[in-house]
């Protein structure tokens, strides 16, 4: 597979995974889907749209599951200069990320930035993924789990790691879960998910087919350091402490707010951060 490496045309499309239910945030998440979790008064859905918002992006796809209505609500179809869609997972409590992936494939034909939505993070950081065929990543510190990847002297992923899996001393990096993907890449991606869920593969991590394909030489991405500003992964009712405290008024100043359509938001403040998670042990697996 021939990859354009020299692409420079700019990102301006998102995907949004939010169709998870979040069991390990409840009770919070009862009532609310994830990604309307409040961290420092404020939702993490809010906060990434005013990011996206600043960062010029103009369409935002987004893949619904739990209580999907309230996302809907909160964000309508318009917000600030980004036009939203909607795509609901209707199985979205038996299968993973993989799917919701997957789901994507047939409204998305441009170049664009796959998000998670627990992450909370410095808004600059997007500064250096508005380019394709990029990834973001940390230096694996102890209180990380999670998907992480060893690099070449490219500075390109080599490979792809799950939880604490020994990497022959090689230095490991955390994922982000924020990824940039060019159209060839994309159209690549689509037929392995294609692959995988035609074979009942529905409850895997789109990282497992990310892992094969770094294998087999069909993908690369560059890396991209999050070092040095705070992110977070919110997980569960710790991970909200920990980044309630990480981006407390007292140590991390906002910048500009995007308002969203609904007027109950003209007024309110952005602050936030992110951590990975995933539970696993070995390599990811790598059909062969």
């Amino acid at each position: 597979m021939k990859h354009n490496c020299s692409n420079n045309e700019r990102v301006t499309t998102a995907l949004l995974l939010a169709a998870g239910i979040g069991s390990r945030l409840y009770p919070l998440t009862q009532n609310e889907p994830k990604c309307l979790t409040i961290v420092n008064g404020m939702s993490i859905l809010e906060r990434l749209i005013s990011s996206l918002n600043q960062h010029g992006f103009k369409r935002l796809v987004v893949i619904t599951g739990h209580l999907e209505n309230h996302i809907r609500d909160f964000l309508g179809n318009q917000a600030g200069d980004i036009t939203i869609d909607y795509i609901f997972s209707p199985v979205y409590k038996t299968t993973n990320n993989i799917y919701s992936l997957w789901m994507a494939r047939e409204v998305i034909n441009e170049p664009f930035l796959l998000l998670e939505s627990d992450l909370v993070f410095d808004e600059s950081l997007l500064d250096t993924m508005l380019y394709p065929d990029r990834i973001a990543v940390a230096k694996m510190q102890p209180w990380m789990d999670g998907t992480c990847v060893t690099i070449d002297q490219s500075q390109r992923v080599k490979a792809f790691w799950a939880g604490k899996a020994y990497s022959f001393g090689a230095i490991k990096y955390k994922t982000v879960n924020i990824y940039s993907i060019s159209l060839n890449s994309w159209h690549c991606i689509v037929k392995k998910l294609d692959q995988h869920i035609s074979e009942g593969k529905v409850n895997d991590y789109y990282e497992t087919v990310f892992a094969e394909m770094i294998a087999d030489g069909s993908l690369f991405f560059k890396i991209v350091s999050f070092d040095g500003k705070p992110w977070y992964e919110i997980d569960t009712i710790e991970d909200l402490a920990e980044a309630e405290k990480l981006f407390s008024s007292d140590n991390y100043t906002c910048t500009k707010i995007i308002a969203l359509s609904q007027p109950d938001f003209l007024n309110i403040q952005l602050i936030n951060a992110v951590r990975s998670p995933r539970e696993a042990t070995g390599t990811l697996s790598v059909a062969k």
